[in-house]
C-alpha cells in the first residue's frame, strides 16, 4: 500500500485536484487497491469547506469523480502515516515544516519535480486559471506515477 498526501495552502483548490487525479489515474491503471490518497492544507483558513468550484468544474470537464468534503489541515501524525507528503509549491513546504518539524525521510517533494521542473504548481485561488493548475498537476502526477512504477518495482 502506498500512502500519498497532497498538500496545498488551503486544501480546497490544488491538493484536492491532485487527490481526485491520482485517484482516477491509479484507478484506471487497475491498482486503485494499492493506494491511499488524500489531500490536506498548511493552512487553517479553509478548514471544513469543500471542493472550490473551479476544481469541480476541471474535474467535471476531466470526466473525474470526487466527492463532497472538507478542507483539513495536515497533522504533525500525517508525517508517519504518508510515505509521500507532495506540496504544490514552496510556501506549502515551509507551512509544512513549521507543522512536521523536519522531513528526516525525505517524504516531501513539489509535485512537479516528478515532471523535471523546478517551478510550482500557482494557486487558481489568485490566477482564477483552474485549466493551467490542471495541466501542471497531470503533468506532475504522471511523472510521479512514472516514479513509483520505476522506483517501487510496479510491474
Amino acid at each position: 500500500m502506498f500512502n500519498i498526501l497532497f498538500i496545498c495552502h488551503g486544501n480546497i483548490c490544488r491538493s484536492p485536484m491532485a487527490e481526485f487525479l491520482m485517484k482516477d489515474m491509479v484507478s484506471k491503471a487497475g491498482r486503485g487497491q494499492e493506494f491511499y490518497i488524500q489531500s490536506a492544507a498548511t493552512s487553517r483558513e479553509e478548514i471544513g469547506n469543500d471542493i472550490h468550484r473551479g476544481t469541480k468544474a476541471k474535474l467535471r470537464e476531466a470526466g473525474v469523480t470526487f466527492e463532497k468534503r472538507g478542507a483539513r489541515q495536515v497533522t504533525r501524525q500525517d508525517y508517519d502515516t504518508f510515505d509521500y507528503l507532495i506540496v504544490m509549491d514552496r510556501e506549502n513546504i515551509q507551512g509544512l515544516n513549521s507543522i512536521i518539524g523536519s522531513d528526516p525521510e525525505g517524504k516531501v517533494h513539489r509535485l512537479l519535480e516528478f515532471a523535471g521542473k523546478e517551478r510550482d504548481i500557482a494557486d487558481p485561488w489568485y490566477t482564477g486559471n483552474f485549466d493551467d493548475t490542471y495541466e501542471d498537476i497531470m503533468e506532475g502526477l504522471t511523472g510521479f506515477f512514472k516514479h513509483l512504477e520505476s522506483s517501487m518495482n510496479l510491474p
